[in-house]
């Protein structure tokens, strides 16, 4: 048996989700509130039958909400009675954060109860709070958020991380990123061998920084055993070409390329949404591109792409936007599906453990 072939079996489901893939989601992260958190949860419901759910928050709160959206045989309620908000400092979170949803969905995991956490809140306190209760995996210096960003590869996706978790990556925890980034396009994606792309500033070896460099030798050293296909160096117009199947990058320059890509991807829609209320022609001709308008709009919504996963941890969380309405946690709920019913953070972490040694003999 390979080490991606490993299957995760929680040991501590609760009695009434047995038999249910089961998701621990932070019902009061996010700007929209609960009600779109729950509503989130019933779109899922009603999709995957085999799902199941934790929800953790004030339980006044939940409890009509669960009612209302009937999920009372898929959902437990946990109270937690205090929310982590938007603003609040992670060191704060980390000092006086144990009633919080946010901790409470974080510990489901760590207890085995479920295999994934969902949360819509404040990524820096998830990440600081996921780092301290499930603690980073053997072999990883540093954790990473990985995205899913719109290609024109067979998937209709590239895995890009890092974006955000930390600035710094030195040429071991690229090494790491590529791996772990390899692992959730297969797992995440199905896509049987990844085809790996370290970001640069040109496609040239000699080009880069010395650590991209040093990075690029071993990504490449790493790729029969790893399983996938080291492109070598691609630039930024490379990313949605579909030539690549994982980006690796620090999080500084992945964090500015993702909210750079979003800008633009609103200004084209906003530009676009003008072009076509410009003459009584363009009127006429948006009604008759109707369908293929909606297509495209479809295609290029953010909601449904929603989530980012951190990877590197003895467990799987993702973080869904703070401001995804019940659409885009619907769409956060799918990938922690997905990645639950694969073995991910297993997988996940014996890739790793395969090829530690290589972390080990770097001088």
């Amino acid at each position: 048996m390979t080490p991606d072939a490993q299957v995760h079996l929680p040991a501590a489901i609760p009695a009434e989700l047995a038999g249910r893939v089961v998701i621990s989601v932070d019902a009061m992260g996010g700007d929209r509130g609960p009600a779109a958190v729950v509503a989130g949860c019933a779109k899922s419901a009603r999709k995957n039958p085999d799902i199941g759910f934790i929800l953790h928050g004030r339980r006044d709160e939940l409890e009509p909400l669960v009612a209302k959206r009937h999920l009372g045989a898929c959902c437990v309620i946990r109270d937690a009675p205090d929310v982590v908000t938007m603003d609040t400092k992670p060191s704060i979170v980390m000092r006086r954060g144990k009633g919080t949803s946010m901790w409470s969905a974080i510990d489901s995991v760590r207890n085995n109860e479920a295999t994934v956490a969902v949360s819509c809140g404040n990524t820096g306190a998830l990440m600081a709070l996921s780092m301290v209760r499930l603690r980073k995996l053997p072999g990883v210096n540093r954790p990473a958020i990985a995205c899913l960003w719109p290609s024109r590869s067979e998937t209709g996706y590239a895995v890009m991380l890092d974006v955000g978790a930390d600035i710094r990556a030195d040429e071991g925890d690229l090494l790491q990123y590529a791996l772990m980034g390899a692992s959730y396009a297969r797992n995440g994606l199905n896509v049987s061998r990844p085809r790996v792309g370290l970001l640069n500033v040109g496609t040239e070896e000699h080009k880069g920084r010395a650590e991209l460099k040093a990075a690029h030798s071993l990504i490449a050293e790493a790729a029969p055993d790893a399983d996938y296909e080291f492109i070598g160096f691609v630039e930024g117009g490379d990313i949605p070409r579909g030539g690549v199947d994982v980006i690796v990058t620090d999080g500084f320059t992945g964090n500015v390329a993702l909210k750079t890509a979003e800008g633009t991807a609103s200004l084209i829609r906003v530009l676009l949404k003008e072009a076509f209320q410009h003459t009584i022609l363009s009127r006429i001709a948006a009604l008759l591109a109707m369908t293929s308008m909606r297509r495209l709009a479809k295609r290029t919504d953010p909601r449904r792409v929603n989530g980012g996963v951190f990877l590197g941890l003895n467990g799987t969380i993702v973080k869904s936007h703070g401001s995804a309405d019940a659409t885009g946690v619907s769409a956060a709920i799918k990938l922690a599906f997905q990645l639950a019913q694969a073995g991910f953070s297993d997988r996940l972490a014996a890739r790793v453990a395969s090829t530690s040694p290589l972390r080990q003999d770097m001088p």
